[in-house]
C-alpha cells in the first residue's frame, strides 16, 4: 500500500469514526437505572458489551467472546438513520428492517471495503441468530434494558402498556442464547407482574 492508498484509506476510517459519534444522539425508551433520563443508543451498546464479556460463562455453548462484544458494539448504528424503534411497537417493527437495511448500506460504506465487508457480515450474523455468538449477543440486548427497567420499578412497560406475553416474547432470544439468564429474566418479569408494572 503506498502513501495515497493509506492516506485515502484513514481517511475513511476517520469519517466513519466520526459518523457513529451520531449514534449518542439516538435515543432509547429505556430509562437509565435510578430513575436516570433516557440512554442512547451508544451507552446501550457498551453496557451490553461490558456485560457480555461479565456473563459469558452463561452462554449455552462456548463463544469467540471479543466477536460477542463487537456484534454488541455494533447493531444499532444503523439506528443513526433509522432511528430506535421500540421493541413493543408493533407499527415500527414492520418497517424497521428496511429502514435498517438502508442505514447499514449508507454508514457502512463510508469504511473501506475490507471493514465494511467484516463489519457488514458481523451486523447481518447478529440479524440472522443463528451462530452462538449472535445469539448470547441478542441475550444481553434483551437482559440489558429489562435490568434498567426493572431497577425503575418497571415504569418504562407502565408508560408503553407493555404486556407480559409481549416481555417473554421477546425474550425467547434470550433463551436461546443462555438458559441461566433467561431464568433471570423470567424472575424479573414475574416480579413486575406481582407488582403491577406489567399487565398480563
Amino acid at each position: 500500500m503506498d502513501r495515497e492508498e493509506r492516506n485515502e484509506r484513514l481517511e475513511k476510517q476517520l469519517a466513519f469514526s466520526l459518523e457513529i459519534d451520531k449514534e449518542k444522539n439516538v435515543l432509547r425508551q429505556t430509562h437509565l437505572s435510578g430513575h436516570g433520563r433516557r440512554e442512547n443508543d451508544a451507552e446501550h451498546a457498551w453496557h451490553m458489551a461490558i456485560m457480555a464479556w461479565l456473563l459469558r460463562e452463561y452462554a449455552n455453548a462456548p463463544v469467540d467472546i471479543g466477536k460477542v462484544m463487537l456484534m454488541c458494539l455494533i447493531h444499532d448504528i444503523v439506528e443513526i438513520d433509522a432511528g430506535d424503534t421500540y421493541a413493543y411497537d408493533a407499527e415500527g417493527l414492520k418497517t424497521q428492517k428496511i429502514r435498517e437495511d438502508a442505514a447499514k448500506e449508507r454508514i457502512f460504506s463510508l469504511l473501506p471495503e475490507d471493514q465494511r465487508g467484516e463489519l457488514t457480515a458481523l451486523f447481518d450474523e447478529f440479524e440472522e441468530s443463528e451462530t452462538a455468538e449472535a445469539r448470547f449477543a441478542h441475550a444481553m440486548d434483551n437482559l440489558q434494558p429489562l435490568l434498567l427497567n426493572d431497577s425503575n420499578g418497571g415504569s418504562d412497560w407502565k408508560e408503553h402498556g407493555a404486556t407480559a406475553s409481549a416481555v417473554y416474547g421477546r425474550q425467547t432470544k434470550t433463551r436461546l442464547g443462555s438458559e441461566i439468564l433467561y431464568g433471570v429474566t423470567d424472575g424479573i418479569i414475574r416480579k413486575n407482574i406481582r407488582r403491577g408494572s406489567l399487565r398480563e
